[in-house]
């Protein structure tokens, strides 16, 4: 069912023309304009953040109240912000300075209050500058000179004025007034002295509304709140009807309503004197016939009930179970782990939301007071969720294993690997020890320079006569030793002497050149090439022998090579 503008001219639309369409079904009462109790349902605007007296009450009456405004504020601010490009000297000055200033506790204020009213602002204190409504200058800050936050609530006295500026990518006041007790104006603060505090982010109409605050992070879950109150209080009531003892006594409409005031006294003795002997023996007394009857209460179902409360509650306040309750996580290999790291994920937008910007424009008129320059500070904090020593230790073999296998396959030379190795420190706490003066000494080197034979010899000291002694531009290398005597055959490694098959890749040094060699003999070649003087670069000339001859060779610097001349061994030494 449909129901349009009637005023809409056949034959063509208007772009102003309401269209209202939505599935009904009157007969049994489906969809839109039916009578059930959803249908019923409204949401008036109510703004509950106004209600400085309800929020009051509900901080100092309601404990879970409390948690949601403070602990999220306690684990922003349990690991304080880092510095990575200031000088341990700097940061001792920052960290005393702000000791006397009390800045982390002032900021803990203003966050939790923000938090609570949906608004709150901290006065940057300077000594010596009275006139608050000229714009702060850095410059003019003398050592020593912070005095820290002043923190005012919204209701606090402190009102922005109408006009408006851009600052830090949002429109806020230009300028407040901070009233006395009597609302006289006692002075007109500049937007540059001001750190402001807010609570949930609204619309900007909603903005307009609450004079550019927030939204308190209660009036999100009040009535989960009036819930969950309400069932633990009924939960506690029903204790006391767990167990009641019901007593049948003949007459008694007619004792209550038409006996003498005298014997209902007497009667109401009886029973108190009954209530008395039951609390303290644990015996009722009654005249023979009368029966008494015992009711005990079942509890079964209410724990659901209750946690399905607390359930709707952490939902609307960003918290899980184990922290909003102090509650260990129920269930079978529950830990609760995933539920802390969401929470802490949630907590660390909030640093770069919240905390961020406060923090970047205090520092710089911490580091002024300090008496330090700190321009363009590397602002970050440190992460929340701690793992443990096994989780540690597994992430660095992990990390530590993928930077050694692109070391072994040539991607990284020695200095970049053990950089690579030296950034885990700060996650690992390991490979810290790594010098620069250590990764200076390495440059150049690859894997294969580590791992080659020093040795061009292989430990081979025959001698040789009627050979052509190297220049000093050259190596030598005599893979003799792989040759067995008793066939005459070069071995490729095994002791049976003969060579095993191999699909040998194609090289243009071998087709092209000088000195045109079998498939097998230029395997041999280019198998003692890139064994023995690994990494060569194009161009580079080695001399390699056999039993018969000795080859001169030019690497092409992919692990071929080309024969330039072949000289025959004649002369050598008999055995």
């Amino acid at each position: 069912m449909s129901r349009r503008n009637k005023n809409r001219p056949a034959g063509g639309t208007q772009p102003n023309t309401l269209t209202l369409d939505a599935f009904s079904n009157p007969l049994f009462r489906l969809g839109y304009g039916s009578q059930k109790p959803l249908e019923a349902t409204s949401y008036p605007l109510t703004r509950m953040t106004g209600n400085y007296a309800l929020l009051n009450s509900l901080y100092r009456e309601n404990w879970v109240v409390q948690n949601v405004v403070g602990l999220m504020v306690d684990d922003m601010l349990r690991e304080w912000y880092e510095l990575k490009d200031a000088a341990p000297d700097q940061l001792k000055a920052l960290h005393r300075a702000e000791q006397r200033a009390g800045l982390r506790r002032c900021i803990s204020t203003g966050l939790k209050w923000g938090r609570l009213y949906g608004g709150a602002a901290g006065l940057i204190l300077i000594a010596g500058q009275t006139d608050l409504s000229q714009p702060l200058d850095p410059d003019s800050i003398q050592p020593g000179s912070f005095r820290g936050l002043y923190i005012l609530d919204r209701w606090q006295g402190i009102s922005p004025e109408p006009g408006l500026t851009f600052e830090g990518g949002e429109v806020v006041p230009a300028f407040y007034s901070i009233n006395d007790a009597a609302g006289h104006i006692v002075t007109r603060v500049h937007h540059s002295r001001v750190v402001r505090f807010i609570g949930r982010e609204l619309p900007e109409l909603e903005r307009q509304a609450e004079l550019y605050w927030g939204e308190s992070e209660v009036e999100a879950l009040y009535k989960d709140v009036v819930a969950h109150d309400n069932v633990s209080a009924n939960m506690a009531a029903l204790t006391f009807q767990a167990n009641i003892n019901t007593m049948e006594v003949k007459g008694l409409e007619q004792l209550l309503s038409l006996s003498s005031p005298d014997v209902q006294r007497r009667f109401w003795n009886t029973m108190q004197a009954q209530s008395v002997l039951r609390s303290n023996f644990g015996v009722q007394l009654v005249e023979q016939g009368n029966k008494i009857n015992n009711t005990q209460y079942t509890f079964t179902g209410l724990q659901e009930v209750y946690e399905s409360m607390c359930l709707n509650l952490c939902g609307a306040s960003h918290y899980p179970m184990t922290k909003l309750f102090g509650r260990s996580p129920a269930g079978m290999n529950a830990t609760g782990e995933s539920d802390l790291k969401n929470y802490y994920d949630y907590v660390d937008t909030l640093r770069e939301s919240r905390l961020r910007p406060v923090l970047e424009k205090l520092l710089p008129v911490l580091a002024r007071s300090a008496g330090i320059q700190l321009e363009d500070a590397d602002l970050s904090f440190p992460p929340l969720w701690t793992p443990t020593a096994k989780e540690t230790a597994d992430i660095a073999k992990i990390k530590a294993d993928s930077i050694v296998s692109a070391f072994q396959s040539g991607l990284l030379d020695v200095p970049a690997a053990q950089q690579e190795l030296r950034r885990l420190s700060d996650e690992t706490g390991m490979f810290g020890s790594i010098t620069d003066e250590a990764i200076a000494a390495n440059a150049g080197k690859t894997y294969q320079d580590v791992t080659a034979m020093r040795d061009p010899l292989a430990g081979l000291t025959e001698n040789l006569t009627g050979i052509e002694v190297p220049t000093a531009d050259t190596s030598v290398f005599d893979f003799n030793s792989r040759h067995d005597p008793s066939d005459g055959r070069f071995t490729s490694g095994g002791g049976s002497g003969k060579i095993e098959k191999t699909k040998y890749a194609p090289s243009p040094q071998r087709s092209e050149s000088k000195i045109q060699l079998k498939p097998k003999t230029y395997a041999r070649l280019t198998g003692v090439l890139n064994t023995q003087y690994p990494g060569l670069l194009a161009g580079e000339k080695v001399i390699i022998r056999d039993a018969n001859y000795q080859y001169h060779v030019t690497a092409d610097g992919f692990g071929g090579l080309s024969v330039e001349r072949r000289i025959p061994i004649t002369n050598r030494r008999k055995k």
